[in-house]
């Protein structure tokens, strides 16, 4: 129990990992900012489609439910968040805070199935289990840097935008030891589980993510930034697979 929690620690705190490349932001303008949310947003797609593609190895039906309850989900949050000044983090207020909250709310689901997929890894081999954390730590550093993308060019710090991304990681370790102890009852609800992360992430990349970067930059960079971050988000998901 203890390996599997300190397993599933180290793949919360790799996210943190990914808020060090903006570090090297200090003021950014309205262009990077728009290629700013275009990465994010490239990360974040190459991340839901290997999700969904990985709960319908498991379960097609229970992930198409699953990626249906995300969209409702993030649609829902969505309108109850308020507009305006209302809404705050990390030193962000207004639109650029809400867009936050979303991401981080997002990440946080997603952390769910990927804690329970730790557990019910090391549920077979202890070998394999490792494997599944190495992979999914490795995995994690990029999905930190899509959320300090959205968080540091508007404002906030990169060590709260660090601690944010950690955060958004902590249900790995909070999922994991009750997936290693009850796989039989965790493993059916796995792809419900990936299929409600990939879904709440693709509506956030196509209602949220790429409006607000064609607002900032031009159409080119944006896609340029995205098409990128989707390349070399799938290569590393490729790459750790294998």
């Amino acid at each position: 129990m203890l390996a599997v929690a300190g397993a599933a620690l180290v793949t919360a705190l790799a996210t943190g990992l990914g808020a060090v490349p903006l570090a090297i932001v200090r003021d950014p303008g309205e262009r990077l900012l728009g290629i700013a949310d275009g990465v994010a947003a490239g990360v974040m797609a190459a991340a839901s489609i290997g999700l969904a593609l990985e709960g319908v190895r498991i379960g097609s039906a229970r992930t198409a439910l699953g990626a249906l309850a995300g969209i409702a989900l993030i649609v829902v949050v969505r309108r109850l968040l308020p507009s305006g000044d209302g809404v705050h983090i990390a030193g962000l207020s207004g639109a650029g805070a809400a867009q936050a909250i979303l991401v981080v709310g997002v990440m946080t689901a997603h952390s769910f199935a990927e804690g329970i997929a730790v557990g019910v890894a090391f549920g077979g081999e202890e070998a394999f289990g490792w494997a599944i954390t190495i992979a999914i730590a490795i995995h994690n550093i990029p999905e930190g840097l899509a959320i300090s993308l959205v968080m540091v060019p508007r404002g906030a710090s990169v060590a709260s935008a660090a601690g944010w991304s950690v955060a958004s990681s902590l249900p790995q370790p909070l999922m994991a030891v009750p997936a290693f102890l009850f796989v039989s009852v965790f493993t059916p609800a796995l792809p419900v589980g990936l299929g409600l992360a990939a879904g709440a992430m693709l509506w956030m990349v196509v209602a949220e993510l790429l409006p607000d970067a064609r607002r900032h930059a031009g159409a080119r960079d944006v896609a340029l930034g995205a098409v990128v971050a989707f390349a070399a988000m799938w290569g590393l998901q490729v790459l750790v697979a294998g």
